[in-house]
């Protein structure tokens, strides 16, 4: 048994959702015991310790093995932090020279590195940073350790097979571990991308040429959040400035590579989507504590036997996040503790730390001020000659476009920051393709291998560029804010799609092309982006926005190719379900089994604003069909339907989109909440619904109204839903967050519910009640307390 933390102790039965023994309310009030979250708890001097009792742990089956919680970087990892250091300086005659590569040379061609590692204009800034990628190819360095990993996981599976983890979803754990290692090494694209963060100074010398000593120094990680070492590199390479030698690097490197992240908890892929899309601060906090209970718990068994780790010492080693969203490290360099944050959730196409919100108020700003019509182009204008800047960066960089970002004037790495959040804001979490072809930073000299990639996304801070508009597809200038469609732009080829909708539907085209009219809803959807920014919502919610952006984009995608070619290859649906488009949503396929409910896709409110939709996005979809976004896609949808679909049927998202958009009658509703009920039991498939209620989208609102159906088996069934959600260690958030009016009809239906099964004990319970006090569901609901006088 792993020792508890302090301030943390576990029950013996984490699913059930019952007070501890302290709470003598509610032993005689006769209620539910049923109080999972924080908002149902009485304030007070110890209501954070309460709170903390209270706190339900991983679904766990009574009497069954703990959960093992894996590390995202395991103490015996192969995998080191750092892989390469480099030192670059520009010497008067020379120009850029390589001067050190630790621990050995990563590439032959070291004129190339130097000119990355020291940009155009450098020398009249004291201090630039700049990232590009290496695409390094290291098959041959890792077979040897492939061989030993082949034999660990050979060791370790057997242990994954046993039924004893059936209920708290490490089936679905494992099983993702071996979809997501093969994704992550290559994705179909290759070997990952060798990450560069590089920082450049210039000293002011008067006893040297030209008067100033101009070097750089750069950290080569397979690691995404590279931003973490900026205050490393400011001061290795002060020190490298007084002490140029190999020695510098090498206390450097050794020091990165010390670094200790084994405490950060593996997530799936679906916990992972919910706590990007959350605000709370300790969402699965359960997780960091599993492991750290873990570590405690291989130390007892290292030391004597019998000797329990001290509290305060566990407590001093291992300390739990304020906030989940982020890993609290540190870096000792020079015998000076550096404090490092790395972001607990990281999605493809993600890269280093850039802003979201200042790239869109960039190019949003002139805009609103002095709206420019664009050069027509049915792939990048898809609301007409003014639509949202934004949105035609968008659609350029969906459909494959070459993109420039031009910072005349600028520091590299604020044009090296707008390529970064441009990936970003494209793939959405959700797409790939885009880093692989990206150039933060690159210069004149390189033009001639620029054009050979096709759909490209580069920063450069030359001026000769906006010139060449054979070069791009679209150019996007910092300085002024502007985008511009290229004039030499490729032609957009008429489609087997867009002859389909001329023909089938040319008379809903030509009532939808008005001015005012917003098809796509992208003039609506950028407002929202607009009052978001305005309010101050955040960088996560505006990241969390256009995650939603980009997966109503393909689930819209889908919706086309199946009304075109009655197919699609970007959804995989359900046993059961039926090919045809036009199969009718809302019949079960077996009247004897609820989750046989048939239906699939993203939901309209009616046929013509579908019709509508899909004719204003045809252009854009049909040029994302060839684009290597689009068949990555289609990879991961194959590689990783399981890890992101425990439950295959009903289609979750789908139905629930019904319950929020459409007027359903009560049958239809009924067949919903039924549907889910049924469907969803075990911890994976509560994941994967809360995944489709986002907190900022009005959570389990829409789930809640089954309390309120006529029908008294749906309304039991979604009691019996909602209990399983607060248990959950996610859904506990959720269900704090729903309205007190569902939680008053909840506790309600609970207590009737326990009357029913039991009038005489109820009974008994109340006369034992002292006189002129009863049961007050108001206060239960709303937390302020559980009984009243009258």
């Amino acid at each position: 048994m792993a020792t508890a933390l302090p301030l943390r102790p576990s029950g013996n039965d984490s699913n059930s959702l019952q007070p501890t023994s302290s709470d003598s309310s509610s032993k005689t009030n006769g209620l539910p015991r049923l109080s999972p979250a924080t908002s149902l708890l009485r304030r007070s001097p110890s209501g954070a310790h309460t709170a903390v009792h209270q706190r339900s742990v991983d679904h766990v089956a009574p009497n069954s093995r703990p959960r093992r919680h894996k590390s995202q970087y395991p103490l015996d990892s192969p995998e080191r932090h750092v892989e390469y250091i480099l030192v670059a300086s520009f010497h008067i005659d020379r120009g850029p020279i390589m001067e050190h590569q630790y621990p050995a040379a990563i590439s032959g061609d070291e004129s190339m590195l130097a000119e990355l590692m020291l940009p155009d204009q450098t020398h009249v800034r004291s201090q630039d940073w700049t990232i590009f990628f290496l695409h390094k190819d290291t098959s041959a360095d890792e077979d040897e350790g492939s061989d030993s990993e082949k034999k660990k996981k050979k060791k370790r599976r057997p242990s994954m097979q046993g039924n004893e983890y059936a209920e708290n979803g490490d089936e679905f754990d494992s099983s993702e571990d071996s979809a997501e290692s093969s994704d992550d090494e290559d994705g179909g694209e290759g070997p990952p991308l060798m990450y560069v963060l590089n920082l450049v100074n210039t000293k002011q010398d008067n006893t040297v040429r030209r008067g100033a000593v101009v070097k750089a120094m750069a950290i080569c990680t397979r690691h995404s959040f590279l931003h973490i070492y900026k205050p490393l590199l400011l001061l290795a390479l002060e020190d490298y400035f007084k002490s140029p030698y190999p020695e510098t690097l090498a206390t450097l490197y050794h020091a990165v590579n010390a670094m200790d992240l084994s405490l950060m908890p593996k997530l799936s892929m679906l916990e992972r989507q919910i706590l990007q899309a959350t605000d709370s601060k300790d969402m699965f906090i359960e997780k960091f504590e599993g492991i750290i209970q873990q570590r405690l718990a291989k130390g007892e068994e290292i030391g004597e036997p019998g000797s329990p780790v001290s509290p305060k010492r566990a407590a001093a080693g291992y300390i739990l996040p304020r906030d989940t969203h982020e890993f609290e490290s540190k870096v000792v360099y020079n015998d000076i503790p550096i404090p490092v944050k790395v972001p607990t959730v990281i999605w493809p196409e993600t890269v280093g730390d850039f802003s979201l919100i200042k790239l869109i108020q960039t190019f949003s700003a002139p805009h609103s001020a002095s709206p420019q019509p664009f050069l027509l182009h049915p792939h990048l204008t898809t609301n007409g000659a003014f639509t949202h800047p934004i949105i035609v960066l968008i659609n350029a960089m969906l459909t494959q476009k070459r993109v420039i970002f031009l910072g005349h004037n600028r520091p590299s790495g604020e044009v090296a920051e707008a390529v970064l959040a441009a990936c970003a804001l494209a793939s959405g979490g959700i797409l790939r393709g885009f880093t692989r072809h990206a150039f933060p930073y690159t210069d004149l000299t390189k033009i001639d291998d620029l054009l050979k990639v096709p759909g490209f996304i580069a920063g450069v801070t030359n001026p000769t560029f906006a010139n060449h508009p054979e070069w791009w597809d679209l150019l996007c200038d910092l300085p002024t804010g502007r985008i511009k469609i290229s004039s030499r732009i490729e032609p957009a080829p008429v489609t087997e799609g867009l002859v389909y909708f001329q023909q089938q539907n040319s008379f809903i085209a030509s009532g939808s092309s008005g001015s005012g009219s917003d098809p796509t809803g992208d003039h609506a959807f950028m407002d929202d982006i607009q009052r978001g920014i305005t309010n101050r919502h955040g960088e996560n919610a505006i990241r969390a926005k256009w995650r939603e952006y980009i997966i109503k984009f393909t689930r819209v995608a889908a919706a086309f190719e199946e009304a075109v070619y009655g197919t699609s290859n970007l959804f995989v649906i359900g046993p059961g379900e039926e090919l045809s488009p036009d199969s009718p949503s809302g019949l079960q396929a077996d009247p004897l089994n609820p989750t046989t409910l048939r239906g699939h896709g993203y939901v309209w409110p009616d046929e013509g604003s579908k019709q509508r939709e899909l004719i204003a996005s045809v252009s854009r979809i049909e040029g994302w069909r060839n684009t290597r976004s689009y068949y990555g896609f289609i990879q991961d949808i194959a590689s990783m339907y399981y890890p992101a679909r425990p439950i295959k049927r009903p289609d979750l998202h789908h139905h629930h989109d019904r319950l929020k958009k459409l007027k359903l009658s009560h049958a239809d509703s009924g067949a919903v909440y039924l549907a889910f009920a049924h469907s969803v039991k075990d911890y994976a498939g509560i994941c994967q619904l809360l995944t489709v209620t986002p907190e900022r989208n009005a959570g389990l609102f829409y789930l809640s109204m089954g309390l309120f159906h006529p029908d008294h088996t749906v309304r039991e069934s979604t009691v019996d839903l909602l209990d399983r959600i607060a248990s959950h260690p996610a859904g506990r958030h959720f269900w704090a967050q729903l309205g007190r009016f569902a939680k008053l009809a909840y506790f309600r239906l609970k207590r009737d519910r326990e009357t029913a099964q039991s009038p005489v004990s109820a009974s008994k319970a109340q006369a034992s009640m002292p006189f002129g006090i009863h049961q007050s569901l108001v206060g239960v609901a709303l937390g302020d307390g559980n009984v009243r006088k009258s």
